[in-house]
């Protein structure tokens, strides 16, 4: 009978890996994708940065203050992320917790400040129809602007269940995959800052 329960735990926990292995790998995949989305986003952006249309350009449109802040609060972000990861791998449920909120509220502060930016331009009459250049512009940085987004209500879902159910394997696991995602999003923004930002106010 033990031998047999034995042999039934052997099973069960090869299936759970090979379906942890599944779903970390199909993790890899969905990034790869999104770096693709990405690239051609930035490669858009790159044909047509010079279109504006008669309008302004990327040296009267940009608010460097505003960037900086953003940028600063996202690189923040990320550094509690970490530290709220080696939280979940100690098993410290509560300083998981409190991290992962920090990290949120960061993400939401600077989701604020992107919003405010493109109320700010569209208010001006320097919205995303005004030319290809804006079109480009509007997309890229709205496109990562969403992945923050989704960024948050993943975050906020985890942490609702990690509240209720503890710090389980399944939630671990789900934690980490989000601290990933959450850092990916952070690479793409000091692309965004360079080629977009600081290219555009230096040239």
């Amino acid at each position: 009978m033990t031998k047999e329960l034995t042999t039934a735990e052997i099973q069960e926990l090869a299936v759970r890996r090979d379906n942890e292995s599944k779903t970390t790998l199909g993790f890899w995949l969905y990034l790869m994708t999104d770096c693709v989305l990405f690239a051609s986003l930035f490669a858009t952006f790159m044909v047509l940065r010079g279109n504006t249309f008669g309008g302004p350009g990327e040296h009267e449109l940009y608010n460097m203050p505003n960037v900086l802040a953003e940028t600063l609060i996202l690189l923040t972000s990320s550094f509690v992320c970490g530290l709220a990861t080696i939280a979940v791998q100690r098993r410290a449920k509560n300083a998981a917790i409190a991290l992962f909120t920090v990290t949120a509220l960061l993400g939401l502060a600077f989701l604020t400040l992107e919003l405010t930016e493109f109320h700010h331009l569209a208010i001006e009459g320097n919205s995303w129809r005004r030319s290809g250049f804006l079109s480009a512009f509007f997309t890229l940085v709205g496109t990562h602007g969403l992945h923050i987004t989704i960024g948050l209500l993943w975050m906020v879902s985890l942490l609702v269940q990690v509240f209720r159910k503890g710090l389980t394997e399944f939630n671990s696991r789900r934690l980490l995959l989000l601290s990933m995602f959450w850092h990916f999003l952070d690479v793409i923004w000091i692309f965004i800052f360079s080629i977009v930002y600081l290219i555009g106010t230096t040239r």
